[in-house]
């Protein structure tokens, strides 16, 4: 399968890096801080969602504000003790793209997902985070918003994801979608592609655009 585009968007937490242990260990004592109980704590979806949706569901209004700053900080500062680590084929597949084709969208803050990024020396020309739009995935609005950014068209976007929220914002925003089962089984994504990760993927730039296929 070869899928044509004229640009790459990513997620970042599942998608290019892992961080999933540093979001156990930082919202596990956030949660303590906030005497959350691990039963309320597990009927709330966590991968793909902004901060201020998941605190909104667990804390009045009035408190939304100082915990996601509370969180925010545990997890920034989570980041050099191992807080994060790039996921297989990141790298090489970041490499063979040209800058301007492809943006990282990420339901983080704009203050951790730099902190993350930047720990793995991964620097995109364009970054949406939670910051940045008024409605977080499965919302359409945060991918529509990069795409705007690098001037093409939705229909010409591809997106990598690896949480169902996200693949519903991209197929909501028109976009081809390529789901990567790293935190998620296989058949809990929905997309036109499942893959392991992106060492499964080769990218090949030509002067009509650019190329995605399977590895043999």
């Amino acid at each position: 399968m070869t899928i044509h585009a004229q640009a790459l968007l990513f997620d970042n937490d599942g998608t290019l890096v892992s961080s999933l242990a540093s979001v156990e260990r930082c919202w596990t004592r956030w949660a303590r801080e906030y005497g959350i109980t691990a039963e309320e704590f597990g009927r709330v979806e966590l991968h793909g969602r902004t901060a201020v949706e998941i605190v909104g569901d667990l804390l009045p209004a009035r408190l939304v504000p100082e915990a996601v700053a509370r969180v925010e900080r545990l997890e920034v500062e989570d980041v050099p003790n191992g807080g994060v680590r790039l996921l297989p084929g990141t790298r090489d597949f970041l490499d063979s793209l040209p800058a301007d084709r492809w943006a990282v969208v990420t339901s983080a803050t704009g203050r951790l997902a730099e902190a993350r990024l930047g720990a793995v020396d991964i620097t995109p020309k364009i970054l949406v985070s939670a910051d940045d739009v008024t409605r977080g995935k499965p919302d359409p609005e945060p991918y529509l918003l990069a795409a705007r950014q690098l001037g093409v068209e939705p229909a010409h976007c591809v997106v990598f994801e690896d949480a169902p929220a996200g693949l519903r914002a991209g197929r909501a925003a028109g976009m081809t979608t390529v789901a990567l089962a790293t935190t998620h089984r296989a058949e809990e994504l929905d997309a036109d592609l499942v893959v392991e990760n992106l060492s499964a993927l080769s990218a090949l730039v030509t002067r009509r655009g650019l190329e995605i296929s399977v590895r043999g």
